[in-house]
């Protein structure tokens, strides 16, 4: 298959990694990578299969001005919520590219293991099964595929998981404790539900691989980004001195603006992404503790 990646980060390059064991690809990135079939944009967009993986916040901008749709099949592995529009990926792409044309990827996976070749589990979700079909076929064995109708829900997770990563590296960098972190991932993943379902999100998705399972893995280990930032912030560093230490995008940063302004409009109970919003702009991670153990209780616990 004729097949281009854009976006050469650490994800875009685990699975550049993935897919060119049984696939030739070709690859274009803002920054110059030494990657086999390293080309232009025009010559990655002259393909016929697409996997789209550059920071969410950069995506409508690159859409707006780089992108020219002729019949191209597009697989986003990007996660987050536009921050300046507010809007989800699928409402971004299906401004320029057919919805029987897009796909989402989405799941517990760390680039870094991908690398490794290392095995996972990741869905792809479309309203056009025979195209997810398709994107599946094109990883290795050591990557598991499944398929999902819920786009929205994987949306959802795939966004709301990061910014739960970030209170889970304070819950840990604050040494609160295991049950602590248990108590905030589990009543994390009741909050993401109790967002999503109010955009129609399906409650299966959010107990699968696009919710629990990614959630559980970036809410527990250094390797996640999102959970390195809140682990530094309660640590006591400045958070742009995180992000450059790191030298990478952490998505739950702005992703949790984005909730936090789609909460307040649809009138959403989110407490965490709430006080991750605020410990962001500058509240201490001992106020945002004090805030979480105070918020109300919800009835029947969702």
């Amino acid at each position: 298959m004729n097949i281009g990646v854009i976006g050469a980060g650490k994800w875009g390059q685990a699975l550049i990694h993935a897919i060119s064991i049984k696939h030739t690809l070709k690859v274009y990135s803002r920054q110059t990578r030494d990657i086999p079939g390293f080309c232009s944009l025009d010559e990655v967009l002259q393909c016929d299969f697409i996997i789209v993986s550059i920071a969410t916040q950069h995506i409508a901008t690159f859409l707006k001005h780089n992108f020219k749709y002729n019949g191209q099949k597009i697989l986003i592995a990007s996660k987050g919520i536009d921050a300046k529009q507010n809007k989800f990926l699928f409402e971004i792409f299906e401004k320029y590219v057919p919805v029987k044309n897009l796909c989402y990827l989405s799941g517990p996976s760390f680039a870094e293991e991908v690398m490794k070749d290392l095995p996972t589990a990741l869905v792809i979700s479309s309203h056009n099964k025979k195209l997810a079909y398709k994107f599946m076929s094109m990883f290795p064995r050591t990557v598991k595929m499944y398929y999902g109708k819920d786009v929205i829900g994987a949306e959802v997770c795939g966004a709301y998981k990061n910014v739960l990563a970030i209170a889970a590296g304070v819950s840990d960098g604050m040494a609160l404790g295991n049950n602590a972190r248990a108590s905030l991932v589990a009543r994390g993943l009741v909050e993401m539900y109790r967002f999503g379902k109010k955009f129609g999100a399906k409650k299966s998705t959010f107990f699968d691989l696009s919710g629990a399972g990614d959630l559980f893995l970036t809410a527990s280990s250094p390797m996640s980004r999102n959970y390195r930032v809140g682990y530094g912030l309660a640590n006591g560093k400045d958070l742009k001195d995180i992000l450059e230490e790191m030298g990478e995008v952490a998505e739950g940063i702005m992703t949790s603006k984005a909730i936090h302004h789609l909460s307040k409009n649809f009138k959403i109970y989110t407490p965490i992404a709430f006080e991750v919003s605020k410990l962001l702009d500058g509240q201490t991670t001992k106020q945002t503790v004090e805030n979480l153990l105070r918020s109300k209780k919800i009835k029947n616990n969702l």
